[in-house]
């Protein structure tokens, strides 16, 4: 019969992940925002800020020739 886990004796490390998504969502917000030239442009460089993962990922990938 299959075990059950008990979800109190699980934990999961991924603080410092989640304070490099954080401190990167902050800058790339700041940045989005301060050269918005307009309310719908600063909305949508908000939004980029909240996938700038793939951004980063997508750039090094091409610029690794992937």
């Amino acid at each position: 019969m299959a075990k059950k886990h008990d979800c109190r004796t699980f934990h999961h490390h991924c603080g410092p992940a989640g304070a490099v998504y954080g401190l990167g969502f902050i800058g790339a917000a700041i940045y989005y925002i301060s050269t918005a030239t307009g309310f719908w442009i600063g909305v949508l460089g908000f939004l980029k800020a909240i996938i700038w993962p793939v951004f980063l990922i997508y750039h090094a990938m091409g610029f690794l020739g992937m």
